[in-house]
């Protein structure tokens, strides 16, 4: 008997290791052809300088969108599609312009500034106001009863304490969210707020706002690092500081956009999906380039590869590139709300929106036994290639609907985040600042965990 269990531990072990041979060989041809052959730099080339910012309603969203169902053709989708959905549309308006003068120096000082996607502006003529430095909402509480007729100035910094960066933005983006409406709430004619980031240099940082519809709409804009440290010096060293602050944006009817999406047909399970995707929009003072061009490219990267190499996957693989995640999140929702009124059976979802940075993990949203089972059997095929981990976490926002309507497993790609809040939201956000290997390497990561989970299943 103990000879017969012997045999049989032996043989399920040589399967076990035959299967992660196949798998490695596999992996490799993928890694291989995208670093021989690949297209995402080039892709996200044209994307940048042809197209670049890609502000959800603005003409450059309709060219994007364009330009990602002729290179989804080119990559080899069996089918390319728009799916039709209303998104908002902010428009700038102009040049955001501030300026602050101290009263024991009558010199004016500029500020570099962006107004907040979804901010009203100031109107023709501006704002001319005394600001109040506020460095976190319990000081706002305490001086609630000095807000009324200032401009209030949020100095939250970003807390160097956090290795993973996405939490020290985590920590600070409700400033940017829910300041304007905290502040409204007590009388303050406008908002300003440090960009969020930790950068060291003067890029201002936009990004979306929430309105509290039970206060006033009241205008927000984001200041540069080196110029809110200004500004809150000068109000530290002297209390009677004056802002004038000029914005035009304002808020259009909505307007229609689209996801685009291509897919490869399963072979055995073709009304079983795969969703891989990332967000086509972007916000308008730069080029979008690693938010989220870098995640579209990836993205489009498996399905041509998939192509080249001849792998027939067996469930059906979507590309999607989300329309509106910056400021409303109208393409998830969209793609999510569909599935579930067609009954699809979507299995798994992953999404980049972290930039093109040197891959290190995935995060995960599964039952803890699935994670532990697939770290075991999937992250000494991928260490190769940079990925170490698999964490629990979520997916990306786009697939999130996916998870919350369908209950369908998600993951995002985790790339080093160390640099990407120096560009996020900012006109740093450019071409330069993509490196080619670091973008192969995540187009690799992904393709092989797609390949893996399209195989395996959890």
């Amino acid at each position: 008997m103990a000879r017969f269990l012997l045999t049989c531990v032996t043989v399920l072990c040589s399967i076990f290791l035959f299967a992660q041979n196949e798998d490695s060989i596999l992996i490799r041809k993928i890694a291989d052809d995208i670093f021989i052959n690949g297209k995402a730099y080039g892709n996200l080339t044209t994307l940048t300088k042809t197209v670049g910012g890609r502000l959800s309603g603005s003409p450059q969203m309709v060219k994007a969108e364009s330009w990602g169902q002729q290179t989804l053709k080119n990559a080899g989708a069996d089918k390319v599609w728009l799916q039709e959905c209303m998104v908002p549309h902010w428009v700038r308006g102009g040049k955001d312009e501030a300026k602050f003068t101290a009263a024991n120096n009558k010199k004016e000082e500029t500020l570099d500034i962006l107004a907040l996607g979804n901010s009203v502006g100031t109107g023709a003529s501006g704002i001319n106001a005394s600001v109040i430095l506020i460095n976190n909402f319990d000081e706002l509480e305490k001086r609630k009863d000095e807000i009324k007729g200032k401009i209030v100035f949020y100095n939250y910094k970003f807390n160097p304490r956090f290795v993973e960066t996405f939490y020290s933005y985590g920590d600070a983006v409700r400033y940017r969210e829910f300041g304007a409406s905290r502040a409204a709430k007590y009388g303050a004619v406008a908002m300003l707020v440090s960009s969020m980031t930790e950068s060291v240099d003067n890029n201002p940082h936009t990004g979306a706002l929430d309105y509290n519809d039970s206060f006033p709409k009241i205008p927000a804009a984001a200041v540069g690092l080196w110029d809110a440290d200004k500004l809150a010096k000068a109000i530290t060293e002297n209390k009677n500081v004056t802002v004038f602050l000029k914005t035009n944006a304002k808020m259009l009817p909505d307007t229609v956009g689209h996801n685009v999406i291509g897919e490869i047909t399963g072979s055995e399970f073709p009304d079983q999906y795969i969703t891989i995707g990332g967000h086509l929009d972007s916000w308008d003072p730069a080029e979008g380039a690693s938010d989220d061009g870098t995640g579209c490219v990836h993205s489009i990267e498996i399905l041509r590869v998939f192509k080249a190499i001849g792998y027939k996957p067996k469930h059906t693989i979507r590309i999607v590139l989300f329309a509106n995640e910056e400021n409303g999140l109208r393409g998830g929702t969209k793609y999510g709300q569909e599935a579930k009124a067609k009954n699809e059976k979507h299995i798994f979802a992953l999404e980049s929106d972290a930039g093109g940075f040197t891959p290190r993990a995935f995060s995960f949203m599964l039952p803890a036994d699935k994670l532990e089972k697939i770290r075991a059997a999937w992250i000494p095929l991928l260490k190769e290639f940079g990925v170490y981990e698999f964490a629990k976490g979520g997916g990306g926002a786009d697939v999130s609907p996916l998870n919350e309507l369908l209950q369908t497993p998600v993951a995002e790609l985790i790339p080093d985040t160390q640099r990407y809040f120096d560009y996020h939201h900012s006109r740093n956000d450019v071409l330069a600042n993509v490196n080619k290997r670091e973008l192969e390497l995540g187009a690799i990561n992904m393709s092989a965990l797609i390949y893996l989970v399209d195989k395996y299943g959890f």
